[in-house]
């Protein structure tokens, strides 16, 4: 069987989406998946990032970063999202992304994708389980294989136990409070690419 193809798609404003990615990456990786990192591009106006120093210095640093496209969805038989919530909905600028891909989905190429999404917010109650359900929503449209943590691990419980997706709380300069998030992402991570291999093997792969 052909190696599993694995997009980390994230969205990031002040760091810590980038970082949930880049552990997702790693046990990605070591499930034996070939894995892309892609950001979404930013969208927002650059006096709405210059007016926040963590998403200045974040924006700085990461704006040579390879960002995603259709091709990558479209390549990858594995994606896992990780999206800011936004008022409880997965933010602006990653919806503009899933926005552009009505063409992916009208051929059919959305299909049996092996989808899983985390989230993020500054508190522990701030929207991170409604963000990730918007976006499995958007799968169910897609007819793609939604891929939940759920409490298959012990990490999960560690991590403030969200069953939909590993759940960051952030502060205001971007750093992660949640302990053993670590753990939990990477646990959803190998997860998702384990079915990955299922329906990979299924399909003939």
């Amino acid at each position: 069987m052909t190696q599993v193809k694995v997009a980390v798609i994230y969205y990031t404003s002040t760091g810590a989406n980038h970082k949930m990615a880049q552990w997702a990456k790693m046990g990605a990786e070591e499930a034996g998946a070939e894995v892309r990192l892609l950001k979404v591009k930013e969208t927002a106006p650059q006096s709405a990032i210059d007016a926040n120093e963590a998403w200045k210095k974040t924006h700085q640093e990461l704006q040579h970063e390879t960002e995603a496209t259709m091709d990558d969805l479209e390549w990858a038989d594995v994606i896992i999202f990780s999206v800011p919530t936004r008022y409880g909905n997965a933010a602006g600028q990653f919806q503009a992304y899933i926005d552009q891909t009505g063409g992916l989905w009208a051929s059919g190429k959305t299909v049996n994708k092996v989808v899983s999404a985390m989230s993020s917010a500054m508190n522990p109650h701030g929207g991170q389980e409604s963000t990730i359900q918007s976006i499995y929503k958007t799968m169910c449209h897609w007819g793609a294989i939604i891929v939940p943590p759920g409490y298959s691990d012990e990490s999960v419980f560690g991590a403030g136990g969200n069953p939909y997706g590993a759940s960051a709380t952030v502060s205001q300069s971007g750093e992660i409070t949640t302990e053993n998030l670590q753990a939990a992402v990477v646990h959803q991570a190998k997860r998702t690419v384990e079915v990955g291999n299922w329906v990979k093997a299924g399909m003939g792969g």
